[in-house]
């Protein structure tokens, strides 16, 4: 293990995203000496200084996006995230062309999946520009991803883009843009906060031709099976729409 280098460090009911350094690292079950991880491979195990112990594992996109990614604007969740990946078939080598970024959790959940491909990703906010290519950074995917502080309003640089995801105000402006960039074959997919941008979209694409055309709500309810069995009061329930539509001709 090298300096600098995230580690997951996973026991039954806890689990840590640590960098190895020199440093301590406390948590409820004690302190962890990380320095102690320079010897360490993964798939050992380290201890704190009451005894617990961890299994040392080599972290995920999911791992480094839930624990060390700073979140910005509300992000498209993974449930969402999966159905884009599940419905449009995208596939690794893709060029996937994406606005606006926000802090880049889309982005690079895709740029994980499509690499060696290249997610070209759209952001006119230079609030977050900052912020998002750190993001970016610590993920390990910058060469699988060019972040771009352009208004996509204006228009979309590449072409034959196998997908492109839309998660900003106005999206409707940018159907045009999309048609002329997607390869044929090729899926736009928008996700929206409501409906009123859901029947907005639609015409858009309607006048454009696409095929295909669908919106879903993706509601995931998580279940309790402790005890008694049954669905948990408290959950991620409704996030957003989401628009499919393919270029055919």
């Amino acid at each position: 293990m090298k300096n600098g280098e995230l580690i997951l460090l996973l026991s039954e009911d806890k689990f840590y995203l640590v960098e190895v350094s020199n440093k301590t690292f406390n948590t409820q079950s004690g302190i962890i000496d990380l320095k102690k991880l320079k010897k360490k491979n993964f798939g050992n195990k380290i201890k704190t200084h009451l005894g617990k112990e961890f299994s040392i594992v080599k972290p995920n996109i999911k791992d480094i996006l839930e624990k060390k990614i700073k979140r910005l604007p509300q992000i498209i969740m993974p449930k969402d995230i999966a159905l884009i990946i599940s419905y449009t078939g995208i596939e690794p080598r893709s060029l996937v062309v994406d606005a606006g970024t926000g802090s880049g959790f889309l982005a690079m959940f895709l740029a994980n999946y499509i690499k060696p491909g290249k997610v070209v990703t759209y952001e006119n906010n230079k609030r977050f520009i900052k912020t998002t290519k750190n993001n970016i950074r610590i993920s390990g995917l910058s060469k699988f991803i060019r972040l771009k502080q352009k208004d996509i309003l204006k228009g979309i640089d590449e072409k034959n883009v196998d997908l492109i995801t839309l998660d900003m105000k106005n999206a409707e402006k940018v159907i045009n843009h999309a048609w002329k960039a997607l390869k044929t074959g090729g899926y736009l997919v928008v996700y929206s906060p409501h409906v009123e941008q859901v029947i907005s979209v639609w015409k858009e694409i309607k006048k454009k031709g696409f095929s295909y055309v669908k919106t879903v709500e993706n509601i995931v309810r998580e279940w309790q099976v402790e005890k008694i069995t049954r669905p948990k009061t408290i959950g991620l329930m409704h996030t957003g729409f989401l628009t499919f539509a393919r270029k055919v001709k």
